[in-house]
């Protein structure tokens, strides 16, 4: 969990500083919403014990500044009207995000929010394959990015299943730890090609 703690951790620096060097945001928005909201119930409302608490809040704060640049790039048109209108779309899908996210953990009696975190996990894999199609480019994106997530991932779905008693045997978190390190692989491959295309050394950009 700590590797995992550390990887993820690289993962949200690299996507911040690839978008402050791009102009852009570099997680895609239903994710960021869902990072966001998870992160906001487990460090303030139901608060994990420590370190995961401290781990939780230092994501938090990430997440802040990758929601700073979301907001600041992230209206398609510069038009007062379609800006109010993204940022109304935004603050609807918090609140629906916020709530299922919530109401999730209290359905399945899961008080470490295993449950979500996973599935929103699988939610971002697919999501970064679709930012990549959609943008037709490597803005906001890194190979370190891709791998350091896939790793931040792959060492908790170990933790989870050899550590814990309850997950361990839940086959609907099995499905996702399986789901998530095919997508990742997916995207790796897709981005390695990309950068390839546009002639840029896979690790070479930061």
């Amino acid at each position: 969990m700590i590797g995992s703690g550390v990887c993820w951790t690289l993962t949200y620096l690299l996507i911040i500083r690839r978008g402050i060097i791009d102009l852009t945001y570099g997680m895609p928005a239903a994710a960021l919403l869902a990072n966001l909201s998870w992160e906001t119930i487990y460090s303030f409302i139901y608060p994990h014990s420590m370190p995961q608490l401290a781990v939780d809040r230092i994501w938090f704060t990430f997440d802040m500044l990758i929601l700073l640049q979301y907001l600041r790039f992230g209206p398609p048109v510069p038009k007062v009207m379609m800006a109010g209108s993204f940022y109304l779309q935004f603050l609807l899908g918090f609140a629906v995000t916020f709530t299922l996210v919530l109401l999730l953990g209290r359905e399945l009696k899961d008080a470490n929010g295993a449950y979500a975190a996973f599935g929103q996990n699988l939610m971002m894999s697919v999501l970064f394959v679709v930012m990549l199609n959609h943008r037709k480019s490597i803005a906001g994106q890194s190979i370190y990015i891709a791998i350091f997530k896939m790793l931040g991932t792959l060492l908790a779905s170990v933790a989870f299943y050899t550590q814990t008693k309850t997950y361990s045997h839940s086959p609907l978190l099995q499905f996702l730890f399986i789901a998530i390190l095919i997508y990742d692989f997916v995207y790796i491959f897709m981005l390695a090609r990309q950068l390839m295309r546009q002639r840029v050394k896979i690790f070479g950009r930061f």
